[in-house]
């Protein structure tokens, strides 16, 4: 919501590597920033501007956010499940307004280009937009229910709180991850009422958003190959759990038991093995995207390989969203999620904002 990985939502990677096209970061907030002025060519015109600010192929990485929470809640997505997408995408939007208006003065020396520092979106235009859509955000959740706008409103708090004060502080990649999860749990609470059995998912998403600012916070200046390899590190240790750690479908998911017969049913049995062989083919896929770029950060912790290796963490992001609801057992909703990254690269290249930096 705030634009950090780096959006974690940082600097912009260079025009043509992996960061720059990347579909989308991973926590809900923004992240570090500062590469020079040409790393890419700005949009012309004011609509081009605003898409600049907004960072619009990025919102391809929010909905998946709260399908994953509502698989672990155990609740089949409905129309408080996109109440509550529209929620996160109010509030991931005014995160990416509030992250330039805070570090306009900055932006003014280390990239002039971005919208606010050459004068293409008025500073006060960018508050008014962040202040709005974070009203939005917070009026969508409570239609989905209180539940849902109690874990909105901390959410709201924890993108501002990033953006204005802790971004540049050791607490800023725990306050993405923390956003991140909170973002999760905003689907869980919305669709099912109930947020405890998507605590776990939570923390497996908040800690790939964790590692993937950590980096992030290095990819100006490099140097850094602690942060990379504590993020391949990370990457293996969140594989393993979800790939090990499957739970079984709630009993609403699950066909009803033959009378008399204990256990799982034959069409249950196929079901399970049918999502267990997706949830393994989107890990590797999350692994894979996330693992190679870490490891060569941590070979050459350079600015390009290490922004290279936070546009690996940002794309990851939507096969962990995915993977995490086919651990669940929600099969048709994992591969609704899984389908938002070919989408947003679609989305991307129609808009001619393939060298729009993310972050």
């Amino acid at each position: 919501m705030s634009r950090t990985v780096a959006t974690t939502r940082g600097t912009p990677a260079p025009a043509g590597s992996p960061a720059a096209d990347a579909p989308a970061p991973g926590g809900i907030a923004p992240p570090s920033r500062g590469a020079a002025p040409h790393a890419h060519r700005p949009r012309s015109g004011h609509a081009g501007a605003w898409a600049e600010l907004l960072r619009l192929p990025a919102l391809f990485t929010v909905p998946g956010d709260a399908l994953a929470g509502a698989a672990a809640a155990g609740a089949r997505p409905g129309p408080r499940t996109l109440l509550a997408i529209g929620s996160s995408l109010c509030l991931y939007e005014a995160g990416m307004a509030l992250n330039d208006w805070a570090d306009r003065a900055e932006d003014a020396v280390e990239r002039p280009h971005r919208p606010l520092p050459s004068g293409r979106v008025r500073p006060a235009a960018a508050l008014t937009a962040a202040c709005g859509l974070t009203g939005a955000g917070l009026l969508l959740a409570a239609r989905a229910g209180r539940p849902a706008l109690a874990v909105a409103a901390p959410l709201a708090a924890t993108v501002w709180a990033y953006d204005l004060a802790l971004k540049h502080t050791p607490a800023g990649p725990v306050a993405m991850a923390a956003a991140r999860g909170l973002d999760l749990l905003l689907g869980a609470a919305a669709t099912g009422g109930g947020t405890r059995a998507a605590l776990p998912s939570a923390a497996l998403l908040g800690s790939h958003t964790l590692a993937v600012t950590a980096v992030s916070r290095k990819e100006t200046t490099g140097g850094s190959t602690l942060a990379p390899l504590a993020a391949l590190a990370t990457t293996g240790v969140l594989a393993r759990l979800v790939t090990h750690r499957r739970t079984r479908p709630p009993a609403g998911r699950r066909a009803a038991a033959a009378p008399g017969l204990p256990g799982s049913t034959p069409a249950e049995g196929r079901s399970w093995d049918t999502g267990g062989a997706l949830v393994t083919a989107l890990t590797a896929a999350y692994a894979a995207t996330a693992a190679r770029p870490y490891f060569h950060a941590t070979l050459n912790p350079s600015p390009p390989l290490t922004q290279r290796a936070v546009g690996g963490g940002i794309r990851a992001t939507i096969p962990l969203q995915a993977a995490l609801a086919a651990r669940s057992g929600a099969v048709a909703t994992a591969l609704v999620a899984a389908a938002l990254a070919p989408a947003g690269r679609m989305f991307a290249r129609r808009a001619g904002m393939r060298k729009v930096s993310i972050t």
